[in-house]
């Protein structure tokens, strides 16, 4: 069979992997030497690269993660209260493979969403499904389906995804209609799914941030008892870096 109808059938069966690798061993002057087995393993090999790739694009795609961001890149010399063994604990993602959750707190600009979204950037890389919401997004996509009536719908979505990220938790106050979607989502994922919050309140002030005290016991208790807790501290990230970029100036040099 002619190589370029080869090529052309593997891409129509969606195989480009392997139809850019049979590209690559046609273009070698090595590639008649190798075994057919040899030659066919490549090929495979690169479809499965190809399709893990074009998997995890399409879960990102999905997450919507707040920043760009990957474990690989925190920042643990920085005084955070971030403690090695502790991260190396988390970053296995065996809290994730549990279903138990991540609550991570700290003042404003130490890096609670940057840590959130590396979280659920490994999320994605390791094939878990992933959501992200700045809470003030979830509010208003809880409000549109509601107008919608399709409530239900959306909280059949969130029940599928392996990691739900709330970024923001407790900047504003929520509606007693909210707090009660927030209670039905969390009790869809308690010990099935895993939920991952940031916030700038202190998790003992959760409950008289939820305001009712029945249904802030409800969620606490889906949400606070089978979690992992990263409390950080210390100046704002951001404050820093432009202090930094202040000082690496010309004109600061020239002082």
């Amino acid at each position: 069979m002619l190589t370029e109808p080869l090529i052309q059938q593997l891409t129509e069966l969606r195989l480009r992997g392997m139809a850019a690798s049979l590209e690559q061993q046609l273009a070698s002057p090595d590639a008649g030497r190798q075994s057919f087995e040899n030659r066919l393993g490549l090929m495979l090999q690169q479809e499965i690269i190809e399709r893990g790739n074009a998997r995890l694009a399409q879960r990102l795609r999905w997450a919507k993660l707040p920043v760009q961001a990957c474990l690989e890149d925190l920042d643990t010399r920085s005084a955070r209260g971030i403690e090695a063994g502790q991260l190396g604990q988390l970053t296995d993602l065996g809290w994730l493979r549990e279903h138990l959750n991540l609550l991570i707190t700290g003042p404003t600009g130490v890096g609670k969403s940057f840590i959130a979204a590396a979280f659920a950037h490994a999320a994605c890389r390791a094939d878990f499904s992933v959501r992200c919401f700045r809470l003030p997004r979830l509010v208003e996509e809880l409000a549109r389906y509601a107008a919608m009536q399709k409530r239900s719908a959306l909280y059949r979505q969130f029940a599928k995804a392996d990691l739900i990220v709330i970024d923001d938790f407790g900047l504003t106050p929520l509606a007693d209609a909210t707090v009660r979607d927030l209670l039905e989502i969390l009790d869809d994922r308690y010990d099935r799914k895993s939920t991952l919050i940031t916030s700038q309140l202190p998790v003992d002030q959760w409950h008289g941030y939820l305001g009712d005290r029945t249904v802030a016991d409800a969620i606490l208790d889906r949400l606070v008892h089978n979690s992992y807790r990263l409390v950080l501290k210390g100046e704002s990230m951001r404050k820093r870096r432009t202090v930094a970029a202040v000082n690496a100036s010309p004109k600061a040099k020239q002082r």
